[in-house]
């Protein structure tokens, strides 16, 4: 059978000649038709072939077009299921048919130049609906094998979406997975592991992944707003601390709202010297901005201060975002504020915080660099990127400035428009021109990886517009219980002394454990550096390769005043490696308390001082792993001499008596079981004084505690950092206002909402 249209003159069952619609070109066929019940590929449609259903017509034509390298759509009807005789007439066509269609904006947005794959393409096939003695049957009145654009090989046929399909066990696990917070990518990867499968040959794609995502994704703007605004009400009516504030546009709908927490604006008075505004995720579902303020605290961890999610990208939403922030907290700015290469939120900064220095993240800067230069630099693109980061982590403006110049003059970029951009705005990125601020170290990799992750954490929960706010309070509840146990564990630890400095050992009785690493890592390269009497309380201290050069310390003994041209003290809060070095060499034994900042003393935390009082019942398991961590320890310090263990014994011994004084609860003992699993409960790892980490076990509360074998400490690999433009999808559909069971997208597959998991 010849390439091209091949169509049959027939007649209705009442009588009636098809319409000349139906008719374009007659070719004779046998009288007898065959009434098509399979759907095999080395059959072409003919003429009056016949199938006993729609669907079976589908499947058939589906074969034949994946046979050829193409794929097919359903196109237009005659009639409407329920109406009348219902369907009578199908058109199926090809996937390249028709052309694409200008959809109407809607509230004046511009809709974005979508690419198609629709070429005008006359490809079909049609059936109309007969009945003969009474049996309704469906047969080809119309076909059409003549395309006018390239088709597909086989091994590209198959990448087609009408040839991805997704069974429904997989959408299942598909679900489950997005629950758990992981990336599609992730999710794939999982499923070639348990289909065996080499990487790559699922009978789907990432976009066919995405795309089921998305399609999970009901949302109602509208009505979700209104119950985030009922949702921070009731939350404001069980705590008078929590604090948010919203602003309707002239249409009656929400445009921002933010909020913050009780322990949040706690956290903010003891922590909100530095502060990070991250404004780089979008809920695209609605449309709005992520905005989130965090800080480091005095354990270098992430605290939580606001959030807030607004409408529109401008100078007006960011201003009335830092007002609510102001106004959560009491008016309070913080010193420094670090934020994203944002020019609308860079203007109104200036304008709501004038006596904060603001500054950009470099981490967001260097994201940027492989578009802007890589292909311009080629080959040199390397090269230079050294030099800039060089040129980034200098200690003088004069030394920036100079070295500046020269890369401009060597990779001749003078007219580059990001490198003109960069420099007019050296100030709010380059840190010579940031060290005489405090910043906590917020700009180093670290504490911007350990803030993302944070981030990312309470974004990968997918939850509900509406619920977000819950959402994101147990993240953060979550973050500063792990946050008080850890803290308690170090307590319970030994300080460990590298140098053995009575400087050293005063700082190690006042600061947390991560500030005395900052400065335990100052006070080992401090030998390294000689310092040189030049003037009356001046010194000139530079490395001992080095001949000259080096930072000038300024030292004022009866004043306990002292400081260093490098700054590190007034830009983390940390004496430099300079400044120990003189005091040292000049018999001073201890630190002045002015030089110990209080943000980074061991006492600092208003919010993990009493975190634990007046905890309710789902405390319970975290204050169960605490105790059973300082048991663990207590074993561990104990068993190492007799004398230890003597004590031990006699303090245990009080303790238990003391305890047993103390009323009995009125439930059982079961019930202090707490929620866990199983009799077993396993104990943290505990470091001891020799760098061994134990292992504990107790099988029953009222058996001996074994130790369990020792193993070696693990380094901890290095990370290498990317970073994107970030998005954050709303959720999936048994959160979004409806019953996954009856979901009209997964009714198809049998699928219900307990198969989902997001009941």
């Amino acid at each position: 059978m010849s390439e091209g249209t091949s169509l049959v003159l027939e007649s209705s069952e009442n009588g009636t000649d098809l319409s000349q619609e139906d008719i374009d070109t007659i070719e004779e066929t046998a009288e007898e038709t065959i009434l098509s019940r399979q759907t095999s590929v080395n059959l072409v449609p003919f003429i009056g072939q016949r199938f006993v259903s729609q669907e079976a017509a589908y499947e058939f034509y589906c074969s034949f077009a994946k046979q050829c390298g193409f794929s097919i759509r359903r196109h237009r009807t005659r009639g409407k299921d329920g109406v009348g005789r219902g369907v009578t007439r199908r058109d199926f066509t090809c996937h390249r048919g028709g052309y694409p269609q200008i959809k109407p904006s809607h509230d004046g947005k511009v809709q974005r130049n979508r690419k198609s794959s629709r070429c005008g393409c006359q490809a079909y096939m049609r059936i109309v609906k007969r009945a003969d003695f009474d049996v309704p049957e469906w047969r080809v009145t119309g076909f059409r094998n003549t395309h006018n654009h390239e088709l597909l090989k086989s091994n590209e046929v198959r990448l087609l979406p009408a040839y991805c399909p997704i069974s429904p066990d997989d959408k299942s696990r598909i679900c489950m997975f997005a629950k758990a917070g992981m990336s599609v990518r992730q999710m794939l990867r999982l499923m070639e592991l348990e289909k065996g499968v080499k990487l790559g040959c699922l009978p789907f794609t990432e976009i066919d992944v995405r795309n089921l995502l998305q399609s999970f994704r009901i949302v109602d703007r509208d009505n979700d707003a209104i119950d985030l605004i009922t949702m921070c009400k009731r939350l404001k009516d069980e705590n008078h601390n929590f604090k948010y504030e919203f602003k309707i546009d002239s249409n009656n709908r929400l445009e921002h709202i933010a909020w913050s927490y009780s322990s949040s604006i706690q956290s903010y008075e003891a922590f909100g010297d530095a502060v990070v505004f991250d404004t780089t995720y979008r809920v695209d579902a609605y449309d709005m901005l992520l905005g989130c303020w965090l800080g480091v605290d005095n354990n270098g961890m992430p605290c939580f201060f606001s959030c807030a999610l607004l409408r529109d990208e401008n100078i007006q939403s960011f201003s009335w975002a830092l007002k609510a922030f102001l106004g959560f907290m009491k008016g309070k700015a913080p010193q420094t504020i670090l934020t994203d290469h944002n020019t609308w939120l860079k203007e109104a900064i200036a304008v709501e915080l004038p006596e904060t220095k603001h500054a950009f993240c470099i981490w967001h800067i260097l994201s940027k660099f492989s578009d802007w230069f890589s292909l311009l630099l080629g080959s040199q693109y390397d090269e230079w990127k050294a030099e800039f980061h060089r040129l980034y982590n200098l200690e003088l403006v004069e030394d920036f400035e100079e070295g500046w110049r020269q890369m401009v003059d060597k990779y001749g970029l003078h007219t580059n428009k990001h490198i003109i951009s960069l420099y007019s705005l050296r100030t709010f990125w380059a840190l010579p021109f940031l060290r005489r601020y405090f910043f906590a170290g917020l700009t180093i990799t670290s504490q911007s990886e350990s803030i993302n992750a944070f981030i990312q954490r309470f974004l990968s929960a997918q939850s509900q517009l509406h619920r977000f706010v819950d959402q994101v309070a147990d993240i953060v509840d979550f973050n500063d219980r792990a946050g008080a146990k850890q803290k308690m564990q170090r307590k319970l630890q030994k300080a460990c002394l590298k140098t053995g400095s009575p400087i050293e050992s005063h700082a190690a009785t006042v600061l947390t454990p991560y500030a005395l690493n900052k400065l335990q890592e100052e006070l080992v390269m401090a030998p390294q550096y000689a310092s040189f009497l030049v003037d009356e309380g001046c010194f000139q201290v530079r490395h001992h390769s080095q001949t000259d050069g080096g930072c000038k310390v300024f030292w004022v003994p009866c004043q306990e005043h002292i400081s260093c041209s490098c700054h590190l003290f007034e830009f983390s809060g940390i004496l430099c490696r300079h400044v120990l070095r003189v005091m040292s060499t000049n018999n001073c034994f201890h630190v002045p308390d002015q030089y110990l900042p209080g943000r980074w003393r061991g006492t600092t935390s208003s919010s993990s001082v009493n975190h634990f009082r007046g905890t309710t019942s789902r405390d319970q398991p975290e204050r169960m792993q605490l105790l059973e961590s300082m048991v663990s320890t207590f074993l561990v310090e104990s068993i190492e001499t007799e004398e230890r263990l003597d004590v031990a014994c006699e303090e245990i011994s009080m303790v238990l008596s003391r305890i047993k004084s103390l009323p009995r609860s009125p439930h059982g003992v079961n019930d202090i079981a707490f929620g866990y699993p199983s009799d077993s409960l396993i104990l943290p790892e505990v470091e001891d004084t020799n760098g061994m980490i134990h292992n504990f076990t107790i099988t029953n509360p009222h058996d001996s505690i074994t130790t369990g074998k020792l193993k070696e400490r693990r380094a901890r690999d290095g990370v290498d950092l990317t970073r994107k433009r970030r998005q954050f999808s709303a959720p999936l559909c048994a959160q979004y206002g409806h019953d996954p069971s009856d979901c009209s997208i997964m009714a198809t597959d049998n699928m219900s909402g307990d198969a989902l998991g997001y009941l």
